[in-house]
């Protein structure tokens, strides 16, 4: 007997075939049955007329930092409501483990200032209490409502081996070799692969370069190597190129890791902008390379666009503008002085557009920004709330700049500001599409779990197929759920999911068409300590299944925890390189 039985889908089944209707059958966690609509005849405890609506796989999410929000939000929110059943953690050098326990204090702050996790959360929300990687995936075990992967981060593993001197020393040959060992058991209890960052944007809660940024090209070749010894296992790495453009060195990097290990190599996020056209064509130099020596190089791309918001009070990508650090570090009533001096923005102004200031000059056209959320008695008579800073400044009769700051002191620099995207016009969308089309680009590189009140990626499947629906329509609907699903499934070798086919798991969405869409981001106080996020609802998904327990039913959360921690190996295949 069936444990359930979908009657009447519009089938879109994930390899990118035309839809056809058909009724799909679950038993025992996968899909038993694929027939023509009325042609199954096996009874099933339960059923559902899906008449008018579509069903497609469970869409893969290639990059979250869901590492620690699993434990107090198994249900991976708002990723799950958006129909991801299955994410990959770990990225960008940065897991939580393996652990030394004196270090967890390090890491929590670590985490909190590189990746933008509440510190509150981090330190009430997750139970701290394993060592190796193995024992943090068996914590995770049992108790997740999405599949969820995990790379093993090289700034874990020179804490653990190098304690404090890994921020800013070299490993010897002896704790190399400790390194590779601790690395070696981590990646047979199940890590995916290596995940490492050479990002000039990535500092620790101290504000020093993290770990692996100190690494040098002979200790990531040698934790290269030693991915290549696993199956189904992969690379992911950030430089500082990542932002822009890669130098030619750091396009031998990646060539060299990737050929080193024998596997694929992926990278986030890579940003299309008709503005600057020579930047997709230097960007995917190196996957071409990689090709020709052997290896693959796979650049993540987002199909939607995800604003991040900044603000004068709290830590930012404002930060990282040369010059800005030192004044956006200052106690606030000391920084609202240094702010609200002329000579001091005009400096400050100077820095933004400087040359040094390389991919951050976007963020200096400061009459582009929305205010969003404030929080005076004064900013509330104003009515700014919403508006362009541009037309504010020119009511005022003042620059752009000194609006903005105004409207922030007023606020003791809380304000929530929005910068409107540039990359925003026609000839950046048919630049998306084509590239797009490139044999290693993949969609995806939503950050999902991080940066929590500064951004919300989560969305981008939904939003995506709304857009292919009923917006630009870029791509046809088969296609774009191919590039949700099956796509980022074969890149990382996932055995039996990205398809609906028979022996499959049993990963699903259920959607109407005429709906499917994210809400509006709004900020919201669910986290552990009462600490702020952006949350976005999604529209039009009937249900998602994971494993074939249905997680989310009308974009409410049904409470079954029926996702797996997928280990390298069993739930992976080696996916070549070269090809």
């Amino acid at each position: 007997m069936l444990d359930h039985l979908i009657r009447g889908a519009s089938l879109v089944d994930g390899t990118g075939a035309a839809a056809r209707t058909a009724d799909v059958g679950l038993r025992d966690g996968r899909v038993a049955t694929v027939t023509p609509p009325g042609r199954t005849e096996e009874p099933a405890r339960t059923t559902e007329d899906a008449t008018g609506l579509v069903l497609t796989p469970g869409f893969v999410d290639p990059h979250t930092h869901y590492d620690a929000q699993l434990f107090w939000d198994p249900f991976a929110t708002p990723s799950m409501n958006h129909g991801v059943t299955t994410v990959a953690g770990g990225n960008c050098g940065f897991t939580l483990a393996p652990l030394r326990l004196e270090d967890a204090d390090y890491t929590r702050r670590m985490m909190s200032k590189v990746e933008g996790m509440s510190l509150k959360a981090l330190e009430s929300g997750v139970e701290w209490g394993w060592r190796g990687f193995g024992e943090y995936l068996d914590a995770l075990e049992g108790r997740i409502a999405v599949n969820a992967g995990f790379m093993v981060g090289h700034c874990a593993l020179r804490r653990y081996v190098m304690g404090p001197d890994a921020v800013g020393g070299q490993p010897s040959p002896e704790q190399l070799d400790r390194m590779l060992r601790l690395f070696h058991e981590s990646m047979e209890a199940g890590g995916w692969g290596l995940s490492t960052t050479q990002s000039s944007t990535h500092s620790d809660g101290d504000g020093r370069p993290v770990a692996s940024r100190h690494a040098r090209p002979a200790e990531l070749l040698a934790l290269s190597r030693a991915v290549g010894e696993h199956e189904g296992t992969q690379i992911e790495a950030i430089v500082a190129g990542c932002l822009d453009t890669f130098s030619d060195d750091e396009i031998d990097l990646f060539v060299d890791m990737s050929v080193a290990a024998g596997r694929p190599l992926n990278w986030n996020v890579l940003t299309v902008d008709s503005a600057v056209p020579e930047r997709v064509p230097r960007q995917l130099q190196a996957s071409e390379r990689a090709r020709k020596a052997g290896g693959r190089v796979v650049a993540l791309t987002m199909p939607i666009l995800t604003p991040m918001n900044m603000s004068l009070g709290t830590f930012c990508a404002l930060n990282l503008i040369p010059g800005w650090g030192e004044i956006l570090s200052l106690p606030v009533p000391e920084r609202i002085a240094r702010l609200r001096d002329p000579e001091v923005r005009a400096g400050m102004l100077r820095c933004a557009v400087s040359p040094e200031a390389g991919v951050f000059r976007r963020l200096a056209d400061f009459g582009r920004y929305v205010i969003g959320d404030t929080y005076s008695e004064e900013n509330r008579r104003a009515g700014v709330s919403g508006r362009v800073v541009r037309d504010i400044a020119a009511e005022r009769g003042q620059d752009p700049f000194r609006t903005l700051v105004e409207i922030c002191a007023a606020d003791e620099l809380r304000t929530v500001l929005w910068p409107m995207p540039t990359d925003n016009d026609p000839d950046s969308w048919e630049l998306r599409r084509t590239t797009w089309e490139h044999e290693d680009v993949l969609l995806g590189g939503s950050d999902a779990g991080a940066h929590l009140d500064r951004m919300c990626g989560a969305p981008y499947t939904t939003r995506f197929l709304g857009d292919c629906l009923r917006g630009r329509r870029l791509v046809p609907l088969e296609k774009a759920v191919r590039m949700l699903t099956d796509d980022p499934a074969r890149l990382f070798g996932l055995r039996g999911r990205g398809r609906i086919a028979e022996g499959y798991h049993a990963d699903l969405v259920l959607l109407d068409p005429e709906r499917i869409d994210a809400g509006t981001a709004t900020l919201v106080h669910d986290l552990p300590g009462d600490s702020p996020r952006l949350d976005s609802r999604a529209q039009g998904v009937v249900s998602v299944r994971v494993n074939g327990v249905e997680t989310i039913r009308d974009d409410a959360i049904t409470g079954a925890v029926p996702g797996r921690v997928l280990r390298s190996g069993r739930d992976t295949r080696t996916v070549p390189t070269g090809l």
